[in-house]
C-alpha cells in the first residue's frame, strides 16, 4: 500500500469511549440463519421512463422487494438460508465522506463471520481508483479496532467518485474476478448507486458471478425515495451543524449589531438547510427548492432579504441569522444560465481568464454586474462530474454584498432609517463531515452493512440495502432490499451542468417536497422565527442522555415505513382472494367486484395526476 491505510491511530478518549459502543441489531438480523421473503416485482416509480430503464437494465429490473424475516416469523413461503459456505466480498468507498461509513466496514464483517469465520473481507484503498487497480486491504477486528463508530472515511480513502466509463467498467469487472469476490459492496449517494446499478447490469450481461449491492450514505440526504427513508451520515451533519448555528444565534442576540450569512453543505437539494432551520430556529432560510418553483431572480432573493432587515429593524432588532444552502447558486435562474454558459466555454478548452470575453451580451453584463471574488469563483474549472465547484461559490457572501448595498441606497433613500448593516459570514461544510457518528448513524449503518451480507446470501444482485420504520426504535426496524432499478426515474432533457444526457436512467437526487410534512412544519412557523428570536440550541452531538436517540425532524414528521405498508397492502390482498373464492356468495362477489373497481378507478386517477405534475425533469 501507498498509503498508512488501515493503521492503528491514536484515539482521544472519547473515541476510545466511542470505539467501545456496540450498535443495536433488529431481531430479524439475530442468528445465522438468514430468512427472506421475496415480494411482488418492482415498477418504476414514474410509469413513463419505465420502458427506458427496463430496456436499459434487462436483467436487473422488476426484480421482487426483499425482506429480511426474524425466526419466530410465520411466513410459509419464506426462504430459509442456512448453508453458508465461506464468500469472498470486496467494499469501498465511492460517495464523498459521510459519518458512520465506517460502521457499514465493520457491520457487514461481523455479519460475514458470525456466518462464516472462513469468509474474507477486502476493502479497497484509494476508493475506485483502488477497485480498479486491485489495491485490497484485508479488513479484521484489529484493522476495524480504531475506526470503530468514528468519522471520516481514512480506514480505506476516497478519489473519484465514479464506476462510469467503458474502462472503468471493464477494470471493475477484471478486479472482481481476478479477486474472485462473490460480492461488491459499493458506498455511496445517488451518483455512486447508478453506477452500481450499471455495475450490476454488466456482471449480469458478462456472466460475472460476483453480485453488486449499494449502501445509501450521503451526508446530503438526498438519496430519498419511497424505500429509502434517510441517508447515514445525514442526521449527524444536521445535530453538528446546528449547534454551531445556534451558537451564532446566540452571539447574535447577544452583540445585536451583526446579521450572519451561514451557508450550508447540499447542492441540488436543501435538505441539510431545512433540517437545521428546524432544529435552531434562525430567523430565515433560503431553500433552492422553493427559488425554483417561484422562479425568484437574485433580485427578487436580495429585495425579500432587505425587507426582513427592515422589518426586523423596526422593531429595534438589528441582527439575525440566515441560512443558505450551497446549491442555491444554481437555482438562481439567471446565474444558473451563466454558469451553463461558463461551463461550455470550459468544454470548448477556452481558458478561465480569457472566457469573460466570449460570453454572450446578457451573461457579461450579468458577469460584470458582480463583485470580482465571484466572478473568479464563477469561473473554477467543473470537478470531475462536471458539476460546478459549489463549496468554492461564496453565495452567502454575495448575498450579504448584495443586502448591504441594498440597504446603504435605502438609507441614502430614507425609506431606511435604521442602524447601519452589518454582516458576516460563514461556510459550515468540511467541519462536520469528520465527525463522530450519532447514534443513530452509529445504529443505523452497522444494521446496513448486516443487510449487505443477507443480500449476497440470497444471491441477489443490483439491490441497495434499505431499512424502514427508523423513526421508531432499533428493534422494530424493517430491513430488506430493493432493486436500485426501481428508485431510477429518466431524465427528459438535461438541465446543465453535471446533468444526464437526454434518457438515461439514474438515481436522481431527491428535492424538498414543497407539499410535505417537513416543509409545512417550516412554513408554519417562519413568521414567529423570522421576527420572535426563537433561538434553540440542541447542544452538542450525544451518545448518552436526553438527545441521544432524537431523530431528525424531517424523518419524524413525514409518512415512513413505505416496506411495511406494501407488505400489510398484500396481507389485505390475500384475505381478498381467501374471502372471494369460487362457490362464494353472489353478494360478496358483487361487493368485491363494486369495491375493486372503485378502488382500481381511484387509484388510476391518482396516478395519472402525479405523473402529470411532476412534470418534465
Amino acid at each position: 500500500m501507498e498509503s498508512d491505510y488501515g493503521v492503528t491511530r491514536e484515539l482521544s478518549d472519547l473515541q476510545k469511549k466511542r470505539a467501545l459502543y456496540q450498535p443495536e441489531l433488529p431481531p430479524c438480523l439475530e442468528g445465522t440463519t438468514v430468512r427472506v421473503e421475496f415480494g411482488d416485482g418492482t415498477t418504476a416509480a414514474d410509469p413513463a421512463g419505465a420502458h427506458v430503464i427496463s430496456q436499459a437494465f434487462p436483467r436487473t429490473y422488476g426484480q421482487p422487494l426483499a425482506h429480511f424475516l426474524r425466526a419466530t416469523s410465520k411466513v410459509p413461503d419464506a426462504h430459509i438460508i442456512t448453508e453458508h459456505p465461506p464468500i469472498r466480498v470486496g467494499i469501498v468507498f465511492s460517495g464523498r465522506q459521510s459519518p458512520g461509513g465506517h460502521n457499514v466496514i465493520w457491520g457487514l464483517h461481523n455479519a460475514i463471520k458470525v456466518h462464516n469465520p472462513n469468509s474474507t473481507l477486502l476493502g479497497f484503498v484509494g476508493g475506485t481508483e483502488g477497485l480498479f487497480a486491485q489495491k485490497t486491504l484485508e479488513i479484521t477486528d484489529g484493522v476495524l479496532s480504531s475506526y470503530k463508530n468514528q468519522g471520516g472515511y481514512d480506514l480505506l480513502g476516497r478519489t473519484k467518485d465514479q464506476i462510469r466509463t467503458t474502462e472503468q467498467v471493464n477494470e471493475a469487472v477484471a478486479s472482481c474476478q481476478a479477486l474472485k469476490l462473490d460480492g461488491l459492496v459499493i458506498i455511496g449517494g445517488v451518483t455512486s448507486n447508478t453506477d452500481a446499478a450499471q455495475l450490476a447490469e454488466t456482471f449480469a450481461e458478462s456472466k460475472c458471478s460476483t453480485k453488486v449491492v449499494g449502501v445509501p450514505v450521503t451526508l446530503n440526504g438526498d438519496l430519498k425515495n419511497q424505500f429509502v427513508e434517510a441517508n447515514v451520515g445525514f442526521d449527524t451533519i444536521c445535530k453538528v451543524n446546528s449547534q454551531l448555528i445556534s451558537n451564532v444565534c446566540t452571539d447574535a442576540l447577544s452583540a445585536e449589531k451583526y446579521y450572519y450569512f451561514i451557508r450550508l453543505m447540499g447542492r441540488k437539494a436543501s435538505h441539510v438547510a431545512l433540517e437545521c432551520t428546524l432544529q435552531s430556529h434562525p430567523n430565515l432560510v433560503i431553500l433552492g427548492e422553493e427559488v425554483t418553483s417561484s422562479k425568484l431572480t437574485l433580485f427578487d432573493i436580495t429585495k425579500q432579504l432587505c425587507d426582513a432587515v427592515q422589518a426586523r429593524a423596526d422593531q429595534g432588532k438589528y441582527h439575525g441569522v440566515v441560512l443558505i444552502p450551497e446549491g442555491l447558486v444554481e437555482s438562481i435562474p439567471e446565474l444558473y444560465a451563466l454558469l451553463q454558459e461558463i461551463h461550455g466555454l470550459h468544454g470548448r478548452g477556452i481558458s478561465p481568464n480569457s472566457i469573460s470575453d466570449h460570453l454572450s451580451p446578457w451573461a457579461s453584463a450579468l458577469f460584470d454586474f458582480l463583485p470580482p471574488f465571484i466572478r473568479k469563483q464563477l469561473l473554477l474549472h467543473p470537478e470531475s462530474d462536471d458539476s460546478a465547484q459549489l463549496s468554492q461559490i461564496e453565495t452567502e457572501k454575495l448575498l450579504a454584498h448584495l443586502v448591504e448595498a441594498e440597504m446603504n441606497k435605502r438609507m441614502e433613500e430614507g425609506t431606511y432609517k435604521g442602524k447601519k448593516f452589518n454582516a458576516i459570514c460563514h461556510f459550515f461544510g468540511y467541519q462536520a463531515r469528520g465527525t463522530l457518528p450519532s447514534k443513530f448513524d452509529c445504529d443505523y449503518a452497522w444494521v446496513l452493512g448486516h443487510i449487505c451480507y443477507h443480500i449476497l446470501a440470497a444471491g441477489l444482485n443490483g439491490y441497495m440495502a434499505t431499512v424502514t420504520n427508523l423513526k421508531s426504535p432499533v428493534n422494530k426496524w424493517k430491513c430488506g432490499a430493493a432493486p436500485i432499478s426501481a428508485m431510477m426515474t429518466v431524465k427528459r432533457w438535461s438541465r446543465g451542468p453535471g446533468a444526464s444526457p437526454i434518457g438515461k436512467p439514474a438515481v436522481h437526487p431527491s428535492t424538498i417536497d414543497l407539499k410535505g410534512k417537513a416543509y409545512e412544519l417550516l412554513r408554519s412557523n417562519a413568521s414567529s422565527f423570522l421576527m420572535d428570536d426563537l433561538y434553540r440550541n440542541p447542544g452538542p452531538l450525544q451518545f448518552d442522555g436526553p438527545g441521544a436517540n432524537a431523530k431528525t425532524f424531517t424523518l419524524s414528521v413525514e409518512d415512513q415505513d413505505y416496506m411495511g405498508r406494501i407488505k400489510l397492502l398484500q396481507v389485505y390482498l390475500d384475505k381478498v382472494k381467501n374471502i372471494v373464492k369460487p362457490g362464494c356468495s353472489q353478494e360478496v362477489l358483487k361487493a368485491a367486484l363494486s369495491a375493486m373497481a372503485s378502488v382500481t378507478d381511484v387509484l388510476s386517477v391518482i396516478s395519472s395526476s402525479s405523473l402529470n405534475s411532476a412534470g418534465p425533469l
